[in-house]
């Protein structure tokens, strides 16, 4: 009987279930907390094995979905905030004056051939 257990009946008084069901919120959680890394596709064979409901499966997706975008938002606001700050001009002086520049070049002269 354990193995047929849904965590989603609402009749789970049974203590052995319990390891289950922290089993499917642990879960839950670390995709959660890897769904900015993750695809959706990835997201969703993970949970796959968990045999969520549609709905709840959405909401979770949804959710890593915001949490993504939130974060990429997030970063590149610092980013450019942190590029907007540098005075890129300064730095290359600083950077010429501290190191040198050699250069080598090789030109090698050929003649066409009639076909091109």
């Amino acid at each position: 009987m354990a193995d047929d257990f849904d965590p989603f009946d609402g009749d789970s008084g049974n203590s052995k279930d319990l390891p289950k069901v922290a089993e499917i919120v642990r879960r839950l959680m670390v995709t959660g907390l890897g769904a900015a890394f993750l695809t959706e596709e990835a997201v969703r064979s993970q949970l796959s094995e968990l045999k969520l409901p549609k709905d709840v499966l959405n909401m979770v997706l949804q959710g890593a979905n915001k949490s993504k975008e939130e974060l990429v938002n997030r970063i590149g606001n610092e980013t450019m905030r942190l590029i907007s700050k540098i005075d890129i001009v300064k730095e290359v002086a600083r950077f010429a004056e501290t190191h040198k520049f050699k250069i080598n070049a090789e030109i090698e002269i050929l003649k066409k051939d009639p076909k091109d």
